[in-house]
């Protein structure tokens, strides 16, 4: 029963990375994620359904398309793969319990955010909006303690990016402040602390090695939302562990 429940997981994350990658591609230049099906970018052929199976057609068709046989970018499937793997690892990580709804909302919220600022350095507001909602009447579903922690963090999490980013002189973009308030309802004040650190620390190491191996400009921006989310990933995961880890050098 527990192979089968999991293996049904991992069949819905793949199913759902797959509509997540249309979500971050066409929410961001305001198209339908309904219509029209989808199509190369190349030749712009409508996909038929067999090329439409999240990772398999992927595979079956050796990365290319079957009318140009032009490259088909790997990022699809990759996110197609990492989706089911999160979805079905976080029961074996927080435990079948009411949090899943959150556990669910917050990668579903993340893989988006990844595609969306990767390919366009942008965070719609559509979609913090929707995911606002969900993680509200999540978090009344699910609350945490104490109650007003959410709270706090939706306030310090729009104040600190705000303040940084007028003193960056808008180095940091309107998504990534919007994104650490909504993270904030999801974590608490506390965690949300270790969620600015991880994502400005990978941010920045992953900006340094670019500038260093000449792939990056100096003062180049670079999409934030994909270290957020990693470190979103780490913090909700294993956060409780990290904070218990610092404690533990005060005692």
């Amino acid at each position: 029963m527990g192979v089968l429940l999991h293996s049904y997981l991992f069949l819905i994350g793949l199913a759902l990375g797959s509509f997540f990658n249309v979500v971050g591609l066409r929410v961001p230049i305001k198209q339908s994620i309904v219509t029209p099906r989808s199509s190369c970018p190349t030749c712009e052929r409508e996909l038929s359904s067999f090329e439409l199976i999240p990772v398999f057609s992927y595979l079956f068709q050796r990365g290319k398309c079957k009318g140009c046989s032009s490259s088909i970018s790997p990022i699809y499937a990759w996110i197609e793969i990492v989706t089911a793997i999160l979805f079905t690892t976080a029961p074996f990580l927080i435990g079948w319990s009411k949090e899943l709804v959150i556990s669910y909302g917050l990668i579903s919220l993340l893989v988006i955010i990844f595609v969306s600022d990767t390919v366009y350095m942008l965070i719609p507001d559509r979609i913090l909006l929707f995911f606002a909602v969900y993680f509200v009447l999540g978090r009344m579903m699910v609350p945490m303690d104490p109650w007003y922690s959410p709270l706090i963090g939706v306030i310090g999490g729009f104040l600190l990016l705000l303040v940084i980013a007028v003193i960056s002189n808008g180095g940091m973009g309107g998504g990534d402040i919007k994104l650490f308030a909504l993270l904030g309802l999801v974590f608490g004040y506390q965690e949300l602390i270790i969620v600015f650190f991880f994502s400005t620390l990978f941010g920045t190491i992953v900006g340094v090695s670019g500038v260093l191996v000449g792939k990056v400009k100096r003062k180049q921006p670079i999409p934030f939302g994909p270290y957020v989310g990693l470190a979103a990933l780490i913090t909700y995961f294993y956060g409780a562990q990290l904070i218990q880890w610092y404690d533990s050098f005060f005692v």
